[in-house]
């Protein structure tokens, strides 16, 4: 599904949404126009490939195209951007799986390793739904800047300089930053009973 889009008409999300409820291709031609840029950044940081970008951009779409209906997402930003990773996290352990990508992502989830390991507690959807809620809780306390590097840094997958130059201050600062977040996810965890 390759889109040419008309670069000029920036629809809202509300429009964009109903255009999917009502079926119309058009929906997917405004979301390209609107989020296209965002969401391969997103594929990109995780793949480091612009050919496996750019299919994941179109899996991405035809997935929200038979997501929506029966959904209808308030923020249609964040949705995308969740079909993304997954589709680019699918794509990264496929490559995985043949050897092919080292990228930003295994970076990243490499850095929390030391909060939440494959050794943990979790050992049901009920309890991995807890931790996710939990780590969400945390993210929503947060100031700003740092749910911004948390969310940059482990969630699109962004590199330590993106996000410095993104802040206007050093690498150190970001990593010290992240370091101090971290420990703090920690001790929430550790309150919440989660084994780490």
């Amino acid at each position: 599904m390759k889109i040419q889009a008309d670069r000029t008409a920036i629809m809202s999300d509300e429009e964009i949404v109903e255009l999917y409820w009502q079926r119309d291709e058009q929906a997917i031609k405004a979301t390209d126009i609107k989020y296209r840029k965002n969401l391969i950044s997103i594929a990109t940081n995780i793949l480091h490939d612009k050919c496996d970008s750019e299919e994941c951009l179109n899996d991405a779409y035809m997935r929200a195209w038979n997501a929506i209906p029966p959904a209808r997402p308030v923020f249609l930003q964040s949705f995308l951007a969740t079909i993304m990773r997954r589709t680019a996290i699918n794509r990264f352990n496929a490559n995985q799986a043949q050897k092919r990508v080292v990228s930003e992502f295994t970076v990243s989830l490499s850095e929390l390793e030391d909060i939440i390991s494959s050794e943990s507690d979790i050992n049901t959807e009920a309890e991995a739904d807890g931790l996710a809620g939990a780590i969400s809780d945390f993210l929503r306390s947060l100031p700003e800047r740092q749910m911004y590097i948390f969310v940059s840094r482990f969630y699109m997958a962004e590199s330590l300089p993106k996000i410095s130059k993104e802040l206007g201050c050093s690498i150190s600062t970001v990593k010290r930053e992240i370091v101090e977040i971290k420990e703090e996810l920690k001790k929430k965890l550790e309150r919440e009973g989660y084994v780490l």
